[in-house]
């Protein structure tokens, strides 16, 4: 019986060893990530706040230009309407048009100036005077997508915000797994904070940990939902996941010119499940044949050809939309080049009132009419996922649970450095120790593995560290000492 309780305590103690030695590499794996991390999750949570409250900043801020004295008479027509912004901005492009919506709000068009900027302009629908501008590129909301989205850097910026999020995943499945319970210790320091504590390494650790746990499914969302975005794992996913039935581009002339092309990072025209959608083309033939180029008529559902006297117009592009049900809050994109088409979207706060319409310049038929209906499962996902990510699906409680998620990441990158710089070294960086016999390095390798599967510039950062231990630091130990 003494034999047998020895090899037992023995096992028993081996185990809990390795357990403790696996803990040290997952907890080193956290640190390194985190130091990475931190910084950009910071500049992520703050911008992601402010622009989950655009729709409010925007009224408070630009209300003057965007609500209107509603007068008795009707509306002018948006052709004048886009006419007079024409004559105001003389030299400047049309980038789309957003009708107004609602009897007291103007009608905004996107216009480009020939000196670079990019301006949306308001215009009163009743009396068709300009109102005012607003620069797109250079207001708080803009600033705050464009370093959410790139840090102001363009495609360098956006790689760097991708490799943060797929690394503030791993960083958030392993603190979790820190964080797991390993004895019955009661719900102080597990549960509940102990935020009493005269050991402030205890306050701010419990500070770090316990909200992490109750956020975590919100922060993974959040990260996860916001990848589809990316310029690299996003146009790898979307290639691969957003397809469409055959039957909706058959006997429609296509061009090589993507949908998404309308979209810009801070401009999104169409929605994200029709992004890798090829756009028609209109048929200059109808033109042609008319004999002097004047516009065709354009039908009220989808045709070969026309079918009334209504010339193809702004207004009666609108019109389509309308009589089609597209919600009140849509764009019209008008055509670029005599293939161009005119191109009707409805990017919803609800995605199943997602609309996207294309309509041939000429004859005013209805190219393609992309409905929720008509999403693979994929698309719809990740639709629903960006509409919850941007705090727009279900009101104010969206947009307030979205902004726990936010707070609380600001809150542990705030807690986790407070930590890191508490127990750290004079003159090291102080990363958890990893013991030199490490029997878990196959769950480990494994593990790697997989994230990089999943996260290929988490893999490509990996051996770069890799690369940089072979070279850089072998023949540098003092400073691979600094950083340990």
């Amino acid at each position: 019986m003494t034999t047998t309780t020895t090899t037992n305590d023995g096992a028993i103690t081996d185990e809990r060893r390795s357990q403790s030695v696996f803990y040290r590499a997952i907890w080193r794996w956290h640190f390194y990530a985190g130091l990475f991390v931190v910084p950009l999750m910071i500049v992520l949570a703050v911008t992601g706040s402010i622009y989950l409250f655009k729709p409010q900043l925007d009224r408070l801020m630009y209300g003057d230009l965007m609500h209107v004295q509603h007068t008795s008479g009707s509306a002018q027509s948006y052709t004048s309407q886009l006419a007079a912004a024409q004559a105001a901005y003389p030299a400047a492009s049309v980038g789309k048009i957003r009708p107004s919506d609602a009897h007291d709000r103007s009608t905004e068009i996107s216009m480009s100036t020939s000196d670079g900027r990019n301006l949306t302009v308001f215009v009163n629908p009743y009396t068709n005077q300009v109102l005012g501008e607003r620069d797109e590129d250079w207001n708080l909301q803009t600033i705050a997508l464009k370093l959410h989205g790139e840090l102001l850097i363009g495609t360098t910026g956006d790689r760097i915000i991708e490799l943060a999020a797929c690394w503030a995943i791993l960083l958030t499945l392993s603190g979790l797994y820190l964080w797991w319970p390993r004895s019955k210790s009661g719900i102080w320091g597990t549960w509940l904070p102990r935020l009493r504590s005269k050991n402030k390494r205890i306050f701010w650790r419990d500070l770090h940990a316990v909200p992490g746990m109750y956020a975590s499914l919100i922060v993974l969302f959040l990260l996860i939902s916001g990848l589809p975005w990316t310029g690299y794992w996003g146009d790898k996913f979307a290639n691969v996941w957003s397809g469409y039935p055959n039957q909706l581009w058959s006997n429609i002339p296509e061009s090589t010119v993507l949908t998404g092309s309308l979209n810009t990072t801070t401009d999104k025209v169409v929605p994200w499940a029709v992004e890798q959608a090829p756009l028609p083309q209109s048929d200059p033939d109808h033109a042609e044949h008319r004999g002097d180029g004047a516009s065709a008529p354009v039908p009220s559902s989808a045709t070969e050809g026309p079918q009334a006297a209504t010339p193809v117009t702004l207004d009666s592009v609108i019109e389509v939309a309308k009589a089609r049900g597209v919600i009140a809050s849509f764009t019209v994109t008008p055509p670029d080049g005599e293939k161009g088409v005119y191109t009707i979207a409805a990017v919803a706060n609800d995605p199943a009132d997602e609309a996207t319409i294309h309509v041939d310049q000429y004859s005013g038929a209805i190219l393609a009419d992309i409905r929720w209906r008509d999403y693979a499962m994929v698309p719809k996902a990740v639709s629903m996922g960006i509409s919850l990510h941007e705090g727009k699906y279900f009101g104010l409680a969206n947009q307030l649970l979205a902004l726990f998620g936010a707070m609380t990441v600001l809150l542990l990158s705030v807690s986790g450095v407070v930590l890191w710089w508490k127990r750290r070294p004079e003159g090291r960086l102080g990363a958890p120790n990893l013991p030199a016999n490490f029997p878990h390095w196959k769950p480990v390798l494994l593990m790697v593995v997989l994230a990089s599967l999943a996260f290929p510039l988490v893999g490509a950062s990996l051996l770069f560290m890799l690369v940089l231990d072979l070279t850089v630091f072998r023949f540098a130990p003092s400073l691979k000492q600094r950083l340990a």
